[in-house]
């Protein structure tokens, strides 16, 4: 239902004229009547004072759908950089909702936990601000390095709160209830790995061999064999990896996040620009956000600011992204990198 009809439908149920409305509003009838003929649409402004007035939410005066909610949402978290609390705490009551009538549904739970990793990620980066400030003022304040370090991601120096045993428990067991699924396999190698446990994860590779006929087996038959310290012996592996999979872009972007960790960063960067171009329009832009890294790392700055200023460009042109959170982040990081140019002429 239009916004115009569901105005109209409410003022009328409460039993006033659209010149009490638009009284109350601060408009003229003429507007009311406007919205009513669908002619035109509300200011936005006016959306709290509307939902106010008839007692609704902004929502019902929409009518949406459930799946044009929920995409609304999602849209909500890839374009705003924080959401306020009043929102959160609607989006989030219309979610549980949602997934207590379909128990059998898990897209309302995978929409809360992305926007609780919004809300988090959103209060890390705060949190990150607080201690650089705190240790600007005081650089001898221990616990704001913990904070610090554990707001940017950064690995702690007690071996206990680096650990992921839990996740990893969770993870056997989900692929002992999913042997046939790729995905869960993948999650719990990285863990493993991660975390030096890698006879297990030998274990485990050898249990996704049977599920995945994919570059992805020799690619963390490469990973086991570094973690083993036969980075000789990885890189053989990853090179005919290379070999059998020519066209494979998600091949590239792996060679590339490789040489990065072994700070070949040339070779990273052929490897990320081949990536990108082996793919079909829609590109995602990892290639380009790894390139700014690497290039920010090797401290060209100008050769960062160019390919998040090609990224941006992406976005717009094969995604239709030309405003919100994820452009704008881009457009920060450009500033951010043009200050350390005037700083690093």
């Amino acid at each position: 239902m239009e916004i115009g009809n569901q105005i109209k439908a409410l003022r009328l149920a409460r039993g006033v004229t659209q010149e009490t409305l638009a009284e109350k509003l601060g408009v003229s009838a003429q507007a009311v009547s406007k919205w009513e003929r669908g002619a035109t649409a509300p200011d936005v402004q006016l959306l709290p004072s509307l939902s106010a007035y008839f007692g609704v939410t902004i929502d019902a005066l929409f009518a949406l759908s459930d799946e044009t909610r929920m995409e609304r949402i999602q849209n909500m978290i890839w374009d705003e950089r924080f959401i306020t609390p009043a929102v959160l705490e609607q989006e989030e009551a219309f979610l549980l909702e949602k997934a207590r009538r379909e128990p059998a549904n898990g897209q309302p739970c995978e929409l809360l936990a992305d926007l609780e990793n919004h809300t988090a990620r959103a209060h890390r980066a705060r949190a990150a601000e607080f201690a650089r400030e705190a240790l600007t003022r005081q650089p001898d304040l221990r616990n704001a390095h913990q904070e610090l370090v554990q707001a940017m991601g950064g690995a702690p120096v007690d071996w206990c709160q680096n650990n992921v045993y839990r996740l990893i428990d969770w993870y056997k067991e989900f692929v002992e209830k999913n042997p046939g699924l790729r995905n869960g396999y993948q999650w719990l190698l990285n863990q493993l790995i991660n975390t030096g446990r890698v006879e297990e994860a030998k274990t485990y590779l050898e249990r996704m061999e049977k599920v995945d006929g994919t570059f992805r087996t020799p690619l963390y038959r490469g990973h086991l064999a570094k973690a083993s310290g036969s980075h000789a012996e990885a890189l053989e592996i990853w090179e005919q990896m290379c070999r059998d999979y020519p066209d494979e872009w998600c091949v590239q972007l792996s060679m590339g996040d490789i040489m990065s960790r072994m700070g070949r960063y040339e070779e990273a960067k052929a490897c990320y620009r081949r990536a990108l171009e082996l793919q079909e329009p829609p590109r995602y832009t990892d290639a380009l956000c790894s390139t700014a890294i690497v290039c920010e790392l090797q401290g060209d700055y100008a050769g960062a600011v160019a390919a998040l200023e090609e990224e941006i460009a992406l976005l717009a042109s094969e995604w239709d992204a030309v405003s919100g959170e994820t452009v704008d982040e881009r457009r920060r990081e450009i500033l951010r990198l043009k200050g350390k140019m005037t700083e690093h002429p």
